[in-house]
C-alpha cells in the first residue's frame, strides 16, 4: 500500500463515523399533540348527518381538532382530527395554507381528517343542511392555533406501532336482498338489489354484501422518558350515535380519547396527552348487526361509551407491547388526481324540477323523492370532472394513505393487503370530502349509498383510481434513499 493510499483510507475510516452519526441524528425524531377545542360559540347551529336539517341548542361534550406533529431535522409531519360529519376541502386547505404561514409545516406535510360524527355543526351543504359560515371559518382558525400549539411544543420523541383486532362493534349495514327481489330508489326505479339498514327479520334480505374491516391500527407517540404524548389510532366504524337530538357531540370518537387516557394513566400528564381515533374504510358499516333478532335498548350516549371502551382497552392492551424508536424517516408526498361526476340526464332533471314544483316551499321536504329531487338539481350544477387530492405518508415502516370519500371496507383491506408498508393506515373523509366511493362492484347492486346526491357522486370509476393511485404512493413514500 503507498504513503498515498494509507491517508486516503484513515482519512475514510476517521469520516465514515462522523457521516454516520449525522445521517442518523437527521433522523430524530421530535413531537408534540394539543387538541384545540372546537365547540360552537353560538346556538342554535344546523348539525350535518341527516335527511332533514337538524338545529343543535347547545354542546353535550366538547368538539375538537385534535393534532399531532411529529418532525425529524429533514421533514415533517402534521395530523389532524376535526369532529365533524365531513369537511370540504377549501377549509382544509385554507388551515394548511395559513398553517404554513405560522410554522415550519409546508401544506403537503398535513393531513386533515374528519371524524364522521352525525352530531356536530354543518361545514359542507349535504341534503338540506347548510353550513354555517362563522362556524367554518371559526373551525379553520382553531385547526391553525392546533398545529401552531404543537410546532412550539416539539421535543423529543420516541414512536411505536401496532394492530389488534377488535370484533363486535362493526358489521356491514349493506344487506343483498334475495334472489328475484328489487328495491326501489328514490328516482322511481325498480333496480336495486341491496338494502342499506334493512332492520331486524326482514323476510326480503339475504345476507351481509361484503365483510368488515376489524383492525385496530395505532400509531403510539412518546417523550423519551416514557411519558405518552399522543395515540392516533385508525378503526372502520362509521359512528354510533345515541346522541340526543338538539346537542353537539364527539361520538364514541370523543369518548375513545378520555378513555385511551385513562387507560394509559396519562390523565395528569404536561403537556396534557391526546387520544386521536381517526375514521377508516367504514362506508358500508355501522355499529347494529342485523343478523340479530333485535338489538338491545339503550339510553342516550350509553352505546357509544361501551364500543369506545372495547376500543380503548384493547389498545391499551396492545400498545403494552410495542417496540419504540428515537430514530426514523419520514415521508409525504400528494397527487391530484381528476374524477369524473355522474350528473343528472335531461330526463332526471326534468323529472326532479316537476317534483319540486308541487312541494311547499315553507316546511322541510318530506320523503325521500323530494330531498333527491333537490340533490339532483343541484347536482346539475356540479363540473364534468373534479380534483381531488390524495396523500401518503411514512413514519419508519408505518404508512398513512388518505381517501376523501366515504370508503367501503374491501378497499381498505385491498390497500393493506398491497402496501408495501405494515401496518398502514387508510384514514377516510382527509384532505376533502367527494361523498360515497362505491366499488364498481356496488354500483352494479345500487342502494343508498350508490344514489347519486351531493353524498355520492363520483363516477363508476373512481373507486378503482382512487385505490391504484394510494398504492402508487405507498410505494413512492416506502422506497429507499440511495
Amino acid at each position: 500500500m503507498t504513503h498515498l493510499n494509507r491517508h486516503l483510507l484513515l482519512a475514510t475510516l476517521l469520516v465514515c463515523p462522523a457521516v454516520a452519526r449525522a445521517d442518523d441524528e437527521a433522523l430524530s425524531l421530535r413531537a408534540a399533540a394539543h387538541a384545540q377545542d372546537t365547540t360552537p360559540r353560538h346556538f342554535p347551529i344546523s348539525i350535518n348527518g341527516n335527511m332533514a336539517d337538524k338545529l343543535a341548542t347547545g354542546a353535550h361534550d366538547p368538539l375538537h381538532a385534535r393534532c399531532l406533529v411529529i418532525a425529524n431535522q429533514q421533514t415533517a409531519i402534521g395530523l389532524v382530527l376535526v369532529d365533524a360529519c365531513m369537511m370540504p376541502r377549501d377549509l382544509m386547505d385554507d388551515a394548511k395554507r395559513r398553517t404554513a404561514e405560522v410554522t415550519g409545516l409546508k401544506p403537503e406535510q398535513i393531513l386533515i381528517s374528519a371524524t364522521h360524527c352525525h352530531s356536530a355543526p354543518t361545514l359542507s351543504g349535504v341534503f338540506q343542511s347548510e353550513p354555517d359560515e362563522p362556524y367554518r371559518q371559526f373551525l379553520v382558525e382553531q385547526i391553525v392555533a392546533g398545529l401552531k400549539t404543537c410546532w412550539d411544543r416539539l421535543e423529543p420523541a420516541q414512536v411505536g406501532w401496532g394492530t389488534v383486532a377488535v370484533p363486535g362493534n362493526i358489521f356491514i349495514r349493506r344487506w343483498l336482498l334475495k334472489p328475484g327481489e328489487l328495491a326501489l330508489n328514490p328516482f322511481g326505479e325498480m333496480v336495486d338489489r341491496i338494502r342499506m339498514n334493512p332492520g331486524f327479520n326482514n323476510p326480503q334480505v339475504d345476507r351481509p354484501s361484503a365483510v368488515p374491516d376489524h383492525e385496530l391500527s395505532l400509531l403510539s407517540v412518546q417523550a423519551r422518558d416514557g411519558r405518552p404524548i399522543a395515540v392516533y389510532a385508525n378503526y372502520g366504524l362509521h359512528y354510533v350515535g345515541g346522541v340526543e337530538g338538539d346537542q353537539v357531540s364527539a361520538d364514541y370518537f370523543g369518548e375513545f380519547s378520555q378513555r385511551i387516557m385513562r387507560h394509559l394513566a396519562a390523565g395528569s400528564v404536561t403537556p396534557p396527552f391526546v387520544g386521536i381515533l381517526t375514521n377508516g374504510t367504514s362506508a358500508n358499516g355501522n355499529n347494529v348487526d342485523y343478523s340479530q333478532a333485535s338489538s338491545p335498548r339503550r339510553q342516550p350516549y350509553e352505546q357509544m361509551g361501551l364500543v369506545a371502551e372495547s376500543v380503548a382497552e384493547a389498545a391499551a392492551k396492545r400498545l403494552k407491547t410495542v417496540e419504540y424508536h428515537t430514530h426514523l424517516p419520514l415521508k409525504s408526498v400528494t397527487r391530484e388526481l381528476s374524477l369524473g361526476v355522474r350528473k343528472p340526464s335531461p330526463e332526471h332533471l326534468q323529472k326532479a324540477r316537476d317534483l319540486l314544483a308541487t312541494q311547499p316551499t315553507d316546511k322541510p321536504l318530506a320523503g325521500l323523492p323530494a330531498v333527491y329531487a333537490r340533490e339532483t338539481v343541484l347536482m346539475n350544477d356540479y363540473p364534468d370532472e373534479v380534483s381531488v387530492l390524495l396523500q401518503a405518508i411514512r413514519i419508519g415502516e408505518l404508512g398513512i394513505v388518505s381517501s376523501p370519500c366515504e370508503t367501503f371496507a374491501e378497499t381498505g383491506l385491498a390497500i393493506k393487503e398491497q402496501s408495501p408498508l405494515k401496518p398502514t393506515f387508510v384514514v377516510e373523509l382527509a384532505n376533502g370530502y367527494s361523498g360515497y366511493l362505491p366499488t364498481p362492484k356496488d354500483h352494479e347492486l345500487g342502494g343508498y349509498e350508490t344514489w347519486r346526491a351531493r353524498s355520492s357522486y363520483l363516477a363508476v370509476d373512481a373507486e378503482p383510481k382512487i385505490r391504484q393511485t394510494l398504492l402508487e404512493l405507498l410505494g413512492e413514500v416506502s422506497a429507499r434513499q440511495h
